[in-house]
């Protein structure tokens, strides 16, 4: 079976972790890590930003991805969050194990 590991920033503690929540009640991740803060600079409508963000990091399934992505496009405040899907290559087998039963 395989693993993905989704990403996602977002500037609001709370709603981070609202829909880290939200996602591990669904049974959709098995787990999820919030660090930072940090700070992205990038281009929005013609205008360099920069903004204090955290980063959350999401374990699941491969089948699960879309609709995890999707469920994170959906509560996150940002018109056009970023949103990432990086395969897992490989890890402990007892870890990719318990993702399995804990997305189950």
């Amino acid at each position: 079976m395989d693993h993905v590991q989704i990403q996602f920033s977002i500037d609001d503690v709370k709603a981070a972790d609202a829909i880290i929540e939200s996602l591990l009640m669904e049974h959709l991740v098995a787990c999820g890590q919030r660090t930072g803060p940090f700070v992205s600079r990038y281009w929005w409508d013609g205008v360099l930003e920069q903004t204090t963000e955290w980063l959350v990091l999401l374990k699941t399934r491969a089948e699960l991805a879309p609709t995890v992505v999707d469920s994170v496009v959906q509560r996150h405040p940002y018109e056009l969050p970023e949103v990432i899907t990086l395969a897992i290559a490989g890890g402990s087998p007892g870890y990719l194990s318990w993702i399995e039963s804990a997305t189950a």
